[in-house]
């Protein structure tokens, strides 16, 4: 990719408003979060599951486009992408007002998952791009708290929203326009990348490390995204379908990004290789609070909080290890597999959880739920924690 050399005078400023309006529209995914059960109330006759899958369907679409922008970038800038994400966000975000159809709202939602699927993938690439080194880690560490920021303020604002009906939530996907105005004053153009897709090239992004990440990927987000696509449904007593409680929750949920990204240079310092098991950790720990404590607002923030950690912790540390582990012009397409692992494990988490709580524990509640994603990552730490272990030995 004809990019500034990271070393050269280029001011960061303008990356990190550009990485910032990026995270905005990744941040639109959760836009329904805090009113799922207003929807589910609205449309009686439709399955939870496709309710759940109003957060989750993007994932469909964005697996595809995100292995399919990898190869983009050959032939499109970097920022026409991005641009292309924002605009689209913010058209297919805002169409369901038009009319009160529960399948208009989920074709919708699965139409976003085109602009997921390039800004998840080109906010990695932004980074790569623009900075190496420790400069990178804490580029990801900004890149983290500025998708936290923006989940903070697409939910709070969402489930505010959602107080006078679920549809006026809707009107957050407006940031789309802003995104689009702050890509198109502050990106740098990058040009197009160069390189071909030889097998010697597939080879450079599919190598071990990268598939090892990837399938962590997989198992962390198959089980994370279950705080957002149950939260709502979870809360009982007085908190009981309050739109603006499980706004804040996921407000606390993303707002937690923001702090654990800024501090993610210190963390993986003191954590060394185990980040990974350590996010893992984190969101068993925060998932059991909320089990245990569904009526009271301030143990389910503190839940919400440590769920938050692990994705804010998690996922630009895989970007980083992914973006570290391939030659430059391979960053593109190997931050696209790592896209469609996370997706891919948001995308079938609704009905794996939901089949696995009635084989196991005998039936579909928010509860049962928890309790599988809170055994299911603890098994996934101790994989990751195996893995980097056996990979730190075999090391010269």
């Amino acid at each position: 990719m004809n990019t500034t050399n990271p070393d050269s005078a280029v001011k960061t400023l303008p990356i990190y408003l550009s990485i910032a309006a990026i995270s905005l529209v990744q941040a639109l995914q959760l836009s329904v979060s805090p009113v799922l059960q207003g929807v589910q109330t609205h449309y009686p006759a439709v399955a939870v599951e496709w309710v759940q899958m109003l957060i989750t369907a993007p994932a469909l679409l964005s697996m595809v486009i995100a292995l399919l922008s990898g190869r983009l970038v050959r032939y499109v800038s970097l920022k026409r992408l991005v641009l292309f994400a924002s605009a689209l966000a913010a058209v297919v975000g805002l169409l369901p007002l038009a009319s009160d159809s529960f399948w208009l709202l989920f074709v919708c939602r699965v139409l976003y998952g085109v602009a997921l699927g390039i800004t998840t993938t080109m906010n990695v690439a932004v980074v790569a791009a623009f900075f190496k080194g420790e400069a990178r880690v804490r580029a990801m560490g900004v890149q983290s708290a500025s998708i936290g920021a923006s989940m903070v303020l697409v939910t709070a604002a969402a489930g505010y929203l959602g107080e006078l009906g679920f549809r006026y939530s809707f009107l957050v996907n407006a940031a789309g326009i802003l995104s689009f105005v702050l890509l198109l004053v502050f990106l740098p153009e990058t040009g197009k990348q160069e390189g071909g897709g030889s097998a010697h090239g597939r080879q450079r992004v599919l190598n071990r490390k990268v598939l090892a990440i990837d399938l962590m990927a997989v198992l962390e987000m198959l089980f994370l995204i279950t705080f957002s696509t149950n939260i709502a449904m979870h809360l009982r007593g007085a908190l009981a379908g309050d739109s603006s409680a499980s706004g804040l929750l996921n407000a606390f949920f993303s707002g937690s990004q923001i702090v654990i990204g800024l501090l993610l240079g210190r963390l993986v310092h003191l954590s060394r290789k185990m980040t990974m098991p350590v996010a893992m950790l984190c969101f068993a720990a925060g998932a059991e609070m909320l089990i245990r404590f569904p009526e009271h607002l301030l143990p389910l923030a503190i839940g919400s909080t440590l769920c938050g950690f692990s994705q804010g912790i998690f996922v630009p540390t895989a970007s980083t290890q992914i973006a570290n582990a391939v030659e430059p012009e391979a960053t593109a397409s190997a931050s696209a597999t790592l896209t469609c692992a996370m997706n891919l494990g948001q995308l079938v988490s609704p009905t794996v959880m939901n089949y696995i709580a009635v084989a196991v524990l005998g039936g579909v509640t928010t509860t049962n739920v928890y309790r599988v994603a809170v055994a299911g990552m603890l098994f996934s730490a101790a994989v990751s924690a195996l893995w980097i272990y056996c990979t730190a030995r075999a090391e010269p």
